[in-house]
């Protein structure tokens, strides 16, 4: 009985021990993250406190016209319609990319095919097709939700591309044998031997996305994010200008944390198996 009691008793200890261990991780990684921003904004605040200069306000001038400008109808009316078509843009950027980037990279004669015209496409910088996409769009959503289509797209598709054309051959050669065709075999081999390369593609096109968002709203637009920064800075609303865009960063970062969720999730498996590797090394 008492060696029944002593072995719960170690269980218990190890699995506290654990949860120690995991929380102390947890705050590391924490202050990791936080640690450099806070630093910024300590300094920034130093720096800014004792400004008479119009141009460059104090932080809590920011921070008031922060507080005052986007906890208002501002947020219906401007960083929502951005968030859609932020999200619009960028989900549209990922199907198209990985879609077709599975095909020219299952498909040499294909990509042979097509290499030529995506090359030209891949060296149009995407904000000079803004007026072109204004005459054929208008100036809607679709216009700017096209614009960051056409930009976030590359970095997807070329990453998928060459992720599908570096799966290795053995693994291709024994679901051959074992007759994964079609859509087995693109869910069971293509996708998870390429997801690496895919979700990197993917993080570079959400920085892409966010810049493309704002630089699409400044051209004839109503609403939005770029569109109210703009209108700020015409009208010498400093702190609210340079509120806007601490948003705009706090945007950012925010679906920086939201995609390394994601991404841990989506390639558990893949780091896993690095660490093994690198255990048995």
């Amino acid at each position: 009985m008492s060696g029944v009691t002593s072995t719960k008793a170690k269980g218990a200890e190890s699995r506290a021990g654990r949860g120690l261990r995991l929380l102390r991780s947890g705050a590391v990684h924490l202050a990791y993250l936080l640690g450099l921003p806070a630093a910024l904004l300590a300094l920034w605040w130093v720096l800014a406190a004792r400004s008479t200069n119009f141009y460059y306000p104090t932080l809590d001038e920011i921070l008031a016209a922060f507080a005052e400008t986007w906890f208002s109808d501002r947020l219906v009316d401007d960083v929502l319609p951005s968030l859609g078509r932020l999200a619009a843009g960028y989900l549209g950027a990922a199907v198209i990319g990985i879609g077709l980037g599975v095909l020219l990279g299952t498909r040499p004669r294909i990509r042979a095919l097509l290499e030529p015209v995506l090359e030209f496409f891949r060296a149009v910088p995407p904000p000079v097709l803004i007026p072109v996409l204004m005459l054929v769009a208008g100036i809607g959503d679709t216009m700017k939700i096209v614009v960051i289509i056409s930009g976030a797209l590359w970095p997807v598709l070329l990453n998928t591309v060459e992720g599908v054309r570096a799966i290795d051959e053995v693994l291709s050669d024994t679901a051959r044998c074992y007759g994964l065709t079609g859509t087995a075999r693109l869910r069971r081999l293509v996708l998870p031997g390429a997801s690496p390369q895919i979700v990197a593609g993917l993080r570079q096109a959400l920085s892409i996305s966010i810049i493309l968002m704002v630089i699409s709203e400044m051209f004839a637009s109503s609403s939005g994010l770029g569109f109210t920064v703009v209108q700020f800075q015409r009208s010498f609303a400093i702190p609210e200008m340079w509120s806007g865009i601490l948003l705009l960063g706090l945007l950012g970062f925010a679906l920086s944390l939201l995609f390394a969720l994601f991404e841990s999730r989506v390639l558990g498996w893949y780091r896993g198996l690095r660490q093994s590797q690198r255990g048995e090394k």
